[in-house]
């Protein structure tokens, strides 16, 4: 570990094998896959490359621990998750740049995503403790009816690159409280941060089994082995909608719960009574956080065409001051995107709205800073016609429509498959509840451009996905309703 390409003040977060059954696991093959900074381009690690036979043992080791760690109590799950939380928080500026060499991303945008990982843990810490059953009125009197809820079993998580710390503490923590072991496949590209968060695991009293992590390069064999498996009961996955529906078809045959988050095509709304100078900051929010590589981050603005001018102009001028560059620039707010795949979708998207008459105000292309850099854009004139339109950008590029009355603006925000999040702008309360119940969203921002939080329910509708994340609802997931009827009384 002396030669790691960052500094970290504790070198053995620094991890390039698997943990599977509370153990370093290399691949039986001895395979390895190269991670890559975004940022530069340089090999930061060369990572166990698994496949199908460790991660049916991590799936064994998994099914192995069920039993004792259902059977401990809610307060000692409670603790475990409430060590690990410290340990996060204690660890947080290593963490941090472990997650910003793998994803390129500034140090400040990196300690915020460690910060919104460990209230996931905290508050699945907090909410082991209130898994609560029913009694029912019974309709006979020798019975009584009891309703009692019960881990669901092994779960197997599969997350994004784009929140490679905060997702695995999303979906792990809500599992790990109810009861539930979980198999974590981190994606291909930042497994990293995942490795990390085992050792801390280990270190706050995580009995062996209980977490596993499979690493791997090919992601495709490891999810179908997990689909597959009989044991698995429960998929929890971060993505894109294509591949969500193809879980979801590997799923059917053994019948698993799947919880879904999925692609998202968030629109913006300012209506003529908005504040514009609040709906500027709202949209810098909205659209560049992890410079808009974001599921809930604004795509699609629509502005009225009384204010149109006024936003633009100071949304141009605020992004104009938006500075790109690596991490190692402190001053630096833009990063590089994940990778050429990315870029030259940004590319696409961009050509193909110019193409059909969309004005470039801002950006437009590749930032002098490296080839995976995408300058911030802004784009104008932009219609139904163009592709940036309809699908999920994933980048910091904005596209600027007007409307003329909410009637025509609610139409065209939900003329989309997608239905995570959409974001509005008004000061009128009748106006505010009457939009916010027609969006087709799972969740609504109202005079706020950011509203992901651990205490509310994160989820979408139509081809976003299903199931909810984080809150009091987010335990639910993993949770199996059980009736008991007692009789001879």
């Amino acid at each position: 570990m002396s030669d790691l390409p960052i500094n970290l003040d504790d070198p053995s977060l620094w991890r390039s094998d698997s943990y599977v059954d509370g153990s370093w696991t290399p691949a039986d093959s001895g395979l390895r896959f190269k991670v890559e900074d975004p940022a530069t381009g340089r090999i930061i690690a060369e990572v166990a490359d698994l496949g199908v036979g460790e991660t049916r043992r991590a799936i064994s080791a998994a099914a192995g621990a069920f039993e004792n760690w259902r059977a401990t109590s809610a307060q000692d799950r409670a603790n475990c998750l409430r060590r690990w939380t410290d340990e996060i928080l204690r660890n947080r500026e290593d963490l941090a740049r472990i997650l910003s060499a793998e994803v390129g991303r500034s140090m400040q945008e990196a300690r915020n995503e460690i910060d919104y990982g460990a209230s996931f843990t905290q508050w699945f810490a907090e909410e082991a403790r209130r898994v609560y059953g029913d009694t029912i009125p019974s309709p006979l009197p020798d019975r009584r009816f009891i309703v009692l809820k019960e881990p669901i079993g092994v779960v197997a998580a599969i997350t994004p690159w784009n929140a490679p710390h905060s997702m695995v503490a999303r979906k792990c923590s809500p599992a790990l409280a109810a009861g539930c072991p979980v198999v974590l496949k981190p994606a291909e590209q930042t497994p990293l941060s995942a490795l990390a968060l085992a050792v801390l695991a280990e270190r706050a009293g995580f009995p062996k089994g209980v977490i596993n992590i499979v690493t791997c390069g090919d992601p495709v064999p490891i999810a179908r082995t997990l689909t597959d498996s009989e044991i698995v009961r429960l998929v929890t996955f971060t993505g894109s909608s294509e591949v969500g529906r193809n879980l979801a078809r590997e799923c059917a045959p053994t019948l698993k719960r799947l919880s879904l988050e999925l692609g998202g095509n968030a629109p913006f709304i300012l209506f003529e009574d908005g504040d514009v100078e609040a709906a500027v900051e709202g949209a810098m929010q909205a659209k560049f956080r992890v410079i808009g590589q974001n599921c809930v981050g604004a795509n699609r603005f629509y502005i009225h065409e009384s204010l149109k001018d006024r936003f633009v102009s100071g949304f141009k001028a605020r992004m104009a001051l938006l500075r790109t560059g690596p991490p190692t620039d402190e001053n630096a707010i833009v990063g590089p995107v994940i990778d050429d795949a990315a870029v030259a979708k940004l590319t696409r998207l961009v050509s193909d709205a110019t193409g059909k008459g969309a004005r470039v105000l801002l950006g437009g292309g590749v930032h002098p800073a490296g080839k995976c850099f995408f300058a911030p854009t802004l784009i104008t004139e932009v219609d139904n016609s163009m592709a940036i339109v309809h699908e999920e950008i994933f980048g910091p590029v904005a596209t600027i429509q007007s409307f003329a009355n909410e009637d025509d603006v609610v139409r065209a925000a939900n003329t989309t498959p997608y239905g995570l999040a959409a974001y509005f702008y008004t000061k009128d309360l009748r106006r505010a509840w009457r939009v916010a119940e027609r969006l087709e969203a799972g969740m609504v921002g109202i005079n706020v451009g950011m509203m992901s939080s651990a205490v509310a329910p994160f989820g979408g509708v139509k081809q976003s996905g299903y199931g909810r994340e984080g809150s009091k609802y987010g335990i639910e997931e993993f949770l199996e309703l059980k009736y008991v009827c007692m009789g001879g009384l």
